[in-house]
């Protein structure tokens, strides 16, 4: 994935038909598969400076794929006369220094902190033991499972990193799901009896964060249902999944 930066110097009258005209030319941008998303800012302190990010996954593929295809001339139509406007048109690299700040609660904090997730475990696999479904899967299991499954969720929602230090990260989570041909029906009942077990512990219910919430548990369970197939060979070494508000982990599609 690439970054470009369009850097505009705009006439103060015109900056209204700029922006207007950067509205029509975002559909046909939107339209191109090569763009991944794109943002139009204004400087507060000059107002007639204006920046461009746009999104592509790749740089030959915003060069040849982008300008070559089919949405270019829609799109460059528009912005044509704006053109002699552009101070500077370049390609950026993502670096490793980046980050979110404390301006948004985590989704751990939120729900209330390791305890909230320990009390939610708890009530879900004392429920989940009195399932006739599910019991074949979970008769066995240690009686600190629990205990990790709510480190596991306060890490993967932004909390301390403990499961990752302490129990081996993704890597280990993996493992536990290996040959347990795990069914479909079995995945529904799980997601239900932890939704369950969300409301009678008093997880925050406002939608934005149990969207959130249901967003993972829905990716999770998806993801163990796959790998516990017979035939399944999952990498073993994969980055912890971390979840926030409405963002899922990156699409990366198979080659």
């Amino acid at each position: 994935m690439i970054v470009e930066y369009i850097r505009y110097t705009i006439d103060p009258q015109d900056t209204e038909e700029f922006e207007a005209a950067y509205a029509r030319a975002a559909v046909p941008l939107s339209a191109a598969p090569q763009c991944v998303d794109y943002e139009l800012s204004r400087c507060v302190d000059e107002p007639s400076s204006y920046i461009l990010r746009i999104r592509w996954t790749s740089a030959d593929d915003h060069m040849k794929g982008f300008r070559g295809g089919e949405h270019f001339p829609a799109f460059f139509a528009e912005i044509k006369p704006y053109v002699r406007q552009i101070e500077e048109m370049r390609h950026y690299e993502r670096t490793p220094v980046h980050g979110a700040g404390a301006s948004v609660p985590t989704m751990y904090d939120w729900a209330g902190g390791g305890e909230v997730f320990e009390r939610l475990t708890e009530v879900f696999y004392a429920n989940v033991l009195k399932d006739d479904l599910l019991l074949p899967l979970f008769e066995h299991m240690a009686p600190d499972h629990p205990k990790w499954v709510a480190i596991w969720l306060s890490e993967v929602f932004r909390g301390p990193e403990r499961y990752s230090g302490e129990r081996g990260g993704y890597r280990h989570m993996v493992r536990q799901h290996l040959g347990r041909g795990i069914t479909e029906a079995q995945r529904r009942r799980w997601v239900a009896l932890l939704m369950d077990a969300a409301d009678e512990v008093g997880l925050p219910d406002d939608p934005e964060f149990r969207a959130a919430f249901a967003s993972y548990i829905e990716w999770g369970t998806r993801i163990a249902l796959a790998n516990s197939q017979p035939e399944a060979t999952p990498p073993l070494e994969a980055p912890m999944p971390h979840w926030s508000w409405g963002v899922a982990p990156p699409y990366i599609p198979s080659e």
